[in-house]
């Protein structure tokens, strides 16, 4: 099969864009549900918590014992307007959305252009993968890598969480990806792994000693971490620069124009995000771009 792929590049292409378009769908409902199977399992702790301050009685033990549990597979797709089940047909990736012109057939309700939008992304950046690293072991890590980081950041912006449920899982594949070479040895992925956490949370205790305040969430600590852990150490100062200096330009744009206010957070995530991927994918490249212009190369 790889070597099919091999001699016809444009099949591996198509391919790849179909499947991007697949696991779309099914970030989608990731990013809908997982905050909320989160606020459901917090919700539920914290319950089970007062009952157990309280002494609660059976009668509210069974009750807290009766709520729905909310899963990614149950219950099934439906209209979050009118509950109606969303149809096989109804659910193909982008085609769906448009020949029901981003309404529900049942209710006509809107439909965000968020899920067609997610779908698309996460199939371009597929084939951006393939593209670039080809029908390799290193793409299949790259693409699982990519999807997580779809799923993380579009979480982060909805919600301003990282949930560790993605990134934990990620950065222990990039550490035993590491064990084979990949994309880094396990030396560097190790170090990596440490300075990316201990870097972001240096800044963190800093910015809170000196204001008063939180600067960023211990998600991103995990993200950052994440990135060392798949590539390397050498890479960390690189994913730090390459977020930060958008990140501060998007933040300043949102509070010239009044969309957000001097104080408000701003998701971090999603500036790691990309800034990663596009390390994963060209930070060598970058880097040797870098020394040529300075002279050391």
């Amino acid at each position: 099969m790889i070597s099919v792929f091999e001699q016809t590049p444009a099949l591996l292409y198509l391919t790849t864009a179909l499947f991007g378009l697949a696991v779309g769908s099914f970030l989608n409902v990731l990013i809908l549900r997982l905050p909320r199977i989160m606020e459901q399992e917090w919700l539920e702790d914290c319950t089970a918590l007062l009952a157990s301050a309280k002494t609660a009685g059976p009668q509210e033990d069974t009750a807290a014992a009766a709520t729905p549990r909310l899963g990614l597979a149950r219950p099934g797709s439906h209209c979050p307007s009118c509950g109606t089940a969303i149809r096989a047909l109804d659910n193909i990736p982008i085609l769906s959305w448009l020949r029901l012109r981003g309404r529900c057939s049942a209710c006509k309700a809107k439909i965000s252009v968020r899920y067609p939008l997610v779908e698309a992304l996460t199939a371009v950046l597929s084939v951006v993968v393939v593209w670039q690293l080809g029908p390799t072991t290193a793409a299949l890590a790259a693409l699982i890598l990519t999807w997580g980081l779809v799923a993380l950041a579009v979480i982060d912006l909805d919600t301003q969480l990282l949930p560790d449920s993605l990134s934990l899982p990620l950065l222990w594949l990039g550490l035993l990806l590491s064990l084979g070479g990949t994309f880094t040895d396990p030396s560097s992925a190790i170090l990596g792994a440490a300075a990316g956490y201990l870097l972001l949370w240096l800044v963190y205790q800093g910015f809170r000693l000196t204001t008063g305040k939180e600067g960023m969430g211990r998600g991103d600590f995990k993200l950052l971490a994440l990135f060392g852990a798949w590539l390397g150490w050498q890479a960390v100062p690189q994913i730090i620069l390459l977020s930060s200096l958008p990140g501060a330009i998007v933040g300043g744009a949102l509070i010239a124009s009044g969309r957000q206010q001097a104080g408000q957070p701003i998701p971090y995530g999603p500036f790691l995000a990309i800034a990663g991927w596009i390390s994963l994918l060209w930070g060598e490249s970058i880097t040797e771009a870098y020394l040529r212009w300075v002279g050391l190369a």
